[in-house]
């Protein structure tokens, strides 16, 4: 049963290879197999290629299954279509469109094995990209929030800075009129005379609009630093927002271009090993001298050959024959007299019939 179906599998003849040696059947048992174990690894690969896509088990089942089929049929259509030829370079001709083929499902197949082979390594690749990402879109959002935080920032400065001047201000009178009372500055006069008054005065003033001032410009900073948290926590809503696309940075595409920048050495021998797989039937078929089953094949092709071409020769003569005979019987035609008269005849009743047609045609338009 099994034998059966690898020989269904290497698209031969089942009927001929029936009457040939067990040697013979074996060998194309051989071909069967290398089609149907590469059509599985097909089926396995473009699987875990299309979950990497999906992220649901029986979706990339169902099409990696579909995919494994379709490679499954390409393979048993290139192997059974290599027939024997007695020139090796006609073979050989005949067999390179297939081996471009054989090439083309070879890389296709061994990629997604090698993106699982080297999954640890091309997360770490993954990882660095995706902090690489994170660094980069903080960086650019913060183009969008820093110019107008650090405007804001000054505008704090500036209000602190009028704060400041104001106190320093303040200060100076208070030490002014200290200094007065006290004798040792202005008019040099102990006690609290007039201008000690008038200095008091102007400090008091001073003191009254610092803490107005203090008043006033901590509402707006106040308000200012508001609107610096409000910014800043659209920043962060931004991050976060952005965060998710960052981290789910690990489709087939970004995958392939991280094993992109590993060490090429290891996934080109990956790759050899499925194009020697892939390339094996067609390379063996090239390289076995003909045996029993390419023999018989080709009886049974020529006979086919000589009968169609039999039939096709029997119907061209056929064709002259019978129109030579119909040449013949109207040249004859051609020569009878009573023929002529006859047709004559119908001729002229024909031409009556048009005149008395066209005749009444003209009268009713009268």
């Amino acid at each position: 049963m099994l034998q059966r179906f690898f020989i269904f599998c290497s698209g031969a003849d089942t009927h001929i290879l029936e009457s040939c040696s067990n040697g013979e059947r074996n060998k194309y048992v051989g071909i069967g197999a290398t089609v149907f174990f590469t059509a599985v690894m097909a089926f396995i690969s473009s699987g875990y290629a299309l979950f990497t896509v999906f992220d649901n088990i029986y979706t990339s089942i169902f099409f990696g299954l579909i995919w494994g089929l379709l490679i499954f049929n390409l393979d048993r259509y290139i192997v059974s279509t290599i027939k024997k030829r007695d020139s090796f370079k006609s073979e050989l001709w005949q067999a390179t469109p297939r081996i471009v083929l054989a090439m083309i499902i070879a890389i296709v197949i061994s990629k997604p094995l090698e993106l699982k082979i080297f999954e640890k390594e091309i997360d770490q690749v993954l990882l660095e990209e995706k902090n690489a990402m994170t660094l980069n879109n903080k960086q650019q959002l913060a183009l969008q929030y820093t110019p107008k935080i650090e405007s804001l920032d000054q505008e704090i400065a500036q209000l602190k800075n009028e704060i400041a001047e104001k106190e320093a201000a303040t200060n100076a009178l208070y030490d002014t009129y200290i200094s007065e009372a006290e004798g040792t500055a202005g008019t040099g006069l102990l006690g609290k005379g007039p201008v000690y008054k008038e200095k008091r005065e102007k400090h008091d003033t001073y003191l009254a609009e610092l803490k107005e001032l203090k008043t006033t410009n901590s509402e707006k900073i106040a308000a200012v630093e508001a609107e610096i948290a409000a910014l800043n926590a659209d920043y962060n809503t931004a991050v976060g927002n952005s965060q998710p696309i960052i981290d789910g940075f690990d489709g087939l595409m970004a995958r392939i271009n991280a094993l992109g920048k590993l060490p090429w050495l290891p996934s080109f021998f990956i790759f050899l090993l499925f194009l020697a797989i892939e390339t094996a039937p067609i390379i063996a078929k090239l390289l076995v001298p003909k045996g029993e089953y390419e023999y018989k094949f080709e009886e049974q092709e020529s006979v086919v050959a000589t009968w169609v071409t039999q039939k096709v020769t029997q119907r061209k003569l056929l064709l002259g024959t019978d129109a030579s005979l119909n040449e013949k019987v109207y040249s004859d035609i051609k020569d009878e007299e009573e023929l002529y008269r006859y047709k004559k005849e119908k001729a002229e009743e024909l031409l009556r019939l048009q005149a008395n047609s066209f005749y009444n045609t003209q009268v009713k338009g009268l």
